[in-house]
């Protein structure tokens, strides 16, 4: 047992170091306020109350929930066929779908977010391949259309993971069991394989809505600079305006939504559980 702790100590520096120091350290930055050349620890909730009382914030925070709620929506609609498409697959197909699937994760993100600005250009090669049939240009950098299809293109691989891997632990004999009973595939599918495919949707969901709602390099990129969220203020505050102490407030805000939602997840993650075990 001590040489099992023991093994632990390096991690839990790690940690320590890499993540509980830096929380620490924003909690102190969102709770004071700054002079002219030194720091003063003074307990203030003034950082907190410029973000809440001002319009615009607020505006930029609504909009960044609902490209999130959106983009997860959209992952959810187009990641569960594709999903249930691959669970149906013989074992060798099954496996290059996957493969398929992962291939653009092992890409760096902003490499290929950059990949979709020359694509969505006025002269890219969408609007290129719109023009040999008469249509076009057509606008679509720099549009909240720009930002939902990158957030979505690089968001949905996890979504479609997630929910593969829940229909792939599947018992088969459940739906022979549905289908002996008389049920029809559209019946079997919503009282067998949806309900057991939910755990897999939920952490979908906690995959993609999480990254989306605090992403600043997508819309900073394919939004132009226009379409301003949360993350895009955020590293304003820190890297240009230099005021640390209301980036770290907005920091702390975002990571109180992001607790909440995990927390809203899991709790319908753990009800339909505890339903099928009475």
């Amino acid at each position: 047992m001590k040489q099992f702790r023991s093994m632990t100590y390096p991690y839990v520096a790690w940690i320590s170091v890499m993540i509980v120091l830096p929380m620490l350290l924003i909690v102190l930055y969102a709770f004071t306020v700054s002079g002219n050349e030194v720091l003063t620890f003074q307990f203030t909730f003034d950082n907190f109350k410029r973000f809440v009382t001002d319009t615009v914030f607020m505006e930029v925070l609504g909009r960044s929930l609902y490209i999130a709620v959106l983009t997860t929506l959209i992952c959810i609609v187009l990641g569960y066929p594709i999903a249930y498409a691959i669970a149906q697959m013989n074992s060798r197909s099954n496996t290059i779908m996957i493969l398929l699937i992962t291939m653009p994760t092992w890409v760096n993100m902003l490499v290929r977010t950059y990949a979709w600005m020359g694509i969505l250009q006025d002269e890219g090669i969408l609007n290129t391949i719109l023009g040999f049939f008469g249509i076009g240009p057509v606008s679509m950098i720099h549009t909240s259309f720009a930002v939902i299809l990158g957030m979505v293109y690089n968001f949905i691989p996890f979504m479609i993971l997630q929910i593969h891997t829940s229909l792939a632990k599947m018992d088969k004999s459940l739906l022979e069991a549905a289908n002996d009973l008389g049920a029809t595939p559209v019946q079997a599918f919503l009282r067998v394989t949806l309900p057991l495919s939910l755990p897999g949707v939920i952490s979908g969901i906690t995959l993609v809505f999480l990254p989306a709602v605090s992403s600043f390099f997508i819309p900073k990129l394919l939004g132009g600079g226009q379409f301003v969220l949360v993350g895009n203020i955020i590293e304003s505050q820190f890297l240009t305006s230099g005021d640390w102490n209301f980036g770290s407030a907005i920091s702390l805000i975002m990571a109180i939504i992001i607790m909440l939602s995990m927390w809203l997840t899991r709790k319908v993650d753990v009800q339909p559980a505890s339903r099928g075990k009475e």
